[in-house]
Order: C-alpha cells, then sequence, then structure tokens
C-alpha cells in the first residue's frame, strides 16, 4: 500500500528545491542585467550625455546668423539675447563663420523638441558650447586628441609640394618643412633628384587625421649636400632645430621673404629692362608670385620707408635691421596693417603682398639687400647661425640627435664620432 504522506512530502521537497532554483536563476539573471545596464558607457559628447538628446548636424550658410538658426529651431528671442550676451566671456557669437559645422541638440523625450544646446566647431580640435534653457551659459572645450609619429621619404620631381603628396603626406609637412629650413635652404633653387626624409608627428581627433603636431627630425639633400634639422628642447627654452654639430638652423635674416613662388629676374650688374629696354644694372630678386601673396620681413627691424617709388618701384617698404643690413621690397600691391615709418617689426612678420606696381610687366616683388649701403646678391649673403650649443650640452644633444636619426632610418654620419670626443673633453 503506498504511503501517500510519503508522497506528499517528497513532492514539496522537489517543489521547493525547483522554487529555490528558479528564484536563484532569476536573482542572477537580474543580477547580470543590472551589472550590463551599469556598466553600459553614456555617449559624452562635447562635455553632453547626447544619448538624451537628437542631435542635428549642419554647417553655417553665407549671411547667416545665430539667430537665424535659432529661430528656426523654436529658440525665442529673449533666449538669444542672453546667448549673445553670456558668449562674450568665452566665445562670442559675432565669431561664428560661414561654412563652418555647428550642432543642435533636442530633447528626445519631449512630445515636442526643445533645443537644448548649440554647440559650434571653432576648428578640428576646439569647439563652443551655448546652453539654450533654464539658467543659460556658455563654455570652450576641446575634443581629445592622439598623436602619432610617422615617417617619410621621397625626392623632388616638380616640387616639393607634389613629393608630398607622392610619398602619401599631407601637403602641409611641405609647408613645415620650408619654415624649418627658410633660413638654409634657397627653396626657389631645388631640383629634380634632391630628396628629403622626415620623421614627424601627426593629430588626430575621434580617430581623424587634423594636421601635423611637430617634425622631430628631417634631412633634407639638395645639390648632393645634406641638411639635418633635430628638434631640441635646449636649457627648457622654447624647442629649436639645430644640426649635427649643435647649429642651430636659425639666422638673422629669413633666406626668401615669401613662399611658393619663383625666381623671374637674378640680381644683375647688366640687366635689360623689360619695359625700357634699357641694359642696367638689377641689384635685387625679383621673385613671381600671385597678385596678393604675403611678403614677409626676413629679419627684426625697424622701418624707415614706406610709400611710392617714382623711379619705377611702385609700393615700397624699406627696412633697417642693424648697422649694417637694410632690405628693400617692391612692386607691392599694397601695406600690412601697422606697417608705417618707425614702426618696429619682427623676422616673418607680414608687410606687404606681391603686386605690380610701378614699373612691372606682371605680378612679383623686387627684393634687395644693402650692407653698409651697398648692394649685395640676396642669394648668396653667408649670414652666421644664432644660440649655438654650448659645448658642455653637446653630449646630451648627440645622444637626442642618434636617437633620432634611427627612427629616420639614416645612418649615424662619422662627425657624431668627432662631436663624442670633442664633447668629452670639455
Amino acid at each position: 500500500m503506498i504511503n501517500k504522506k510519503l508522497i506528499y512530502t517528497v513532492l514539496s521537497i522537489i517543489l521547493l528545491s525547483f522554487t529555490s532554483c528558479f528564484n536563484k536563476g532569476q536573482q542572477q539573471a537580474n543580477s547580470e542585467l543590472t551589472d550590463t545596464l551599469q556598466t553600459v558607457e553614456p555617449n559624452i559628447k562635447w562635455g553632453i550625455n547626447i544619448d538624451d538628446y537628437q542631435v542635428i548636424d549642419s554647417v553655417i550658410g553665407k549671411n547667416e546668423l545665430l539667430s537665424t538658426i535659432l529661430y528656426r529651431h523654436g529658440v525665442g528671442g529673449a533666449a538669444i539675447n542672453e546667448v549673445e550676451k553670456k558668449s562674450l566671456e568665452t566665445y562670442s557669437v559675432r565669431k561664428l563663420r560661414a561654412g563652418k559645422p555647428y550642432h543642435i541638440l533636442k530633447t528626445k523625450n519631449d512630445s515636442i523638441p526643445v533645443a537644448e544646446y548649440f554647440v559650434y566647431n571653432i576648428n578640428a580640435i576646439e569647439y563652443a558650447v551655448y546652453k539654450l534653457t533654464d539658467s543659460i551659459y556658455t563654455y570652450l572645450g576641446e575634443i581629445p586628441t592622439d598623436t602619432v609619429t610617422n615617417t617619410i621619404s621621397g625626392s623632388i620631381e616638380s616640387s616639393l609640394w607634389n613629393a608630398m603628396i607622392g610619398s602619401g603626406a599631407d601637403p602641409e609637412l611641405a609647408g613645415k618643412l620650408s619654415d624649418i629650413y627658410s633660413w638654409t635652404i634657397d627653396f626657389f633653387g631645388i631640383q629634380q633628384k634632391d630628396s628629403f626624409y622626415v620623421y614627424y608627428q601627426e593629430i588626430y581627433a575621434d580617430t581623424s587625421r587634423v594636421g601635423i603636431a611637430n617634425v622631430l627630425a628631417s634631412n633634407f639633400i639638395t645639390g648632393g649636400k645634406d641638411h639635418y634639422a633635430f628638434y631640441y628642447t635646449y636649457r627648457d627654452e622654447r624647442g629649436e632645430y639645430f644640426d649635427e654639430n649643435g647649429v642651430s638652423l636659425r639666422r638673422a635674416f629669413l633666406k626668401a621673404p615669401l613662399q611658393y613662388s619663383r625666381i623671374s629676374s637674378k640680381f644683375s650688374n647688366a640687366r635689360r629692362h623689360p619695359i625700357t629696354k634699357v641694359v642696367r644694372p638689377h641689384h635685387g630678386v625679383d621673385y613671381a608670385a600671385p597678385s596678393g601673396t604675403p611678403v614677409h620681413s626676413v629679419g627684426d627691424g625697424t622701418v624707415i620707408g614706406k610709400g611710392w617709388d617714382s623711379k619705377g618701384g611702385g609700393n615700397y617698404v624699406r627696412i633697417k635691421h642693424n648697422a649694417t643690413y637694410t632690405t628693400l621690397y617692391m612692386h607691392l600691391k599694397g601695406f600690412a596693417d601697422g606697417i608705417k615709418q618707425g614702426a618696429r617689426v619682427k623676422q616673418g612678420q607680414t608687410i606687404g603682398y606681391v603686386g605690380s606696381t610701378g614699373s612691372s610687366t606682371g605680378p612679383h616683388l623686387d627684393y634687395r639687400v644693402y650692407k653698409n649701403g651697398t648692394a649685395i646678391n640676396p642669394l648668396s649673403m653667408d649670414l652666421p647661425a644664432v644660440d649655438p650649443i654650448a659645448k658642455e650640452d653637446m653630449p646630451a644633444y648627440l645622444n637626442s640627435v642618434k636617437e633620432n636619426m634611427k627612427k629616420i632610418g639614416l645612418e649615424v654620419p662619422d662627425v657624431f664620432v668627432t662631436n663624442d670626443t670633442i664633447a668629452s673633453k670639455n
């Protein structure tokens, strides 16, 4: 005879065990779900959790004002006026420019979405945020960036710009090299088969490359001669470029007063003038360049002349650099702001713009250099470098140079052995 009491007891035990296991499983599932929810990172951009908003991306149109954009998205006049006032504390809305990207952040859960933020991209890294509701405020921010190092090499077939593109590098790197070697290499005289090796840093923001950070080491070979440049922070000062002997690439004068042009006429004691057809001296260098190209002072100095040259030079600027050297810039289209008699100028400062004023057959700059009052050939000037590295600091510099040379795939030249020996004795 079956014992009913025993059966009920066994079934109860089984039911309790099943219930317990189910509850534990449910608790574990709930715990795992909670953990999963807790580990989901919010999508933060511009300092805002954009998961809570509908993001509308657009570009500022020609002659479009912030008020026009915000009215279109339902922002009232009082709020717009307050935003404009608050923006003066950070980034004025008057600085917003056509063609620049912007973003409107609207609420998701409201029956009528409300525009709560306006975000403006100042550049590829910096942005300005304008809060549009409740307590209106503005702030500036930067997109996190990463720095990546790269090495490239190439040879010149037509121009440095094209060589950079052919090597797969950003053409901006051509400008960087032009700046680095602006004192020591005449880029208007580079030739086919000249070559370069560059070790440099690129900046990335949100996985997108936004520009060149710095050139760490390079060698530009022109006319069979090596021109090394190594970036080095010397005695906690601003970083500069030095060659393999610790000599600064910086000079008292730039090699040329403008970029990306060609020499149309060189220094001569007997040149046939293209307009008058008279053979006479041409004691300068003519740089052909598009009208409006910026012209830079080749060195620090004082403006001692500005105006119109009635003998054919057109608009001109004359700069006295020291007791020995004076430079002259002619046929200018116009003058830069602040350029006047007695004004102090810095090396590389824009002083005017290429034009065709005076006796000229086309846009160009007539650039002249005078030494103790006598015209000299600007292309053959050999001015000493400034601020060489002291002998006692050479060992540390040479170690830095060797590491950088290895990174651009170059063998350390014999000169370093000599320098090491000299440095160790000082």
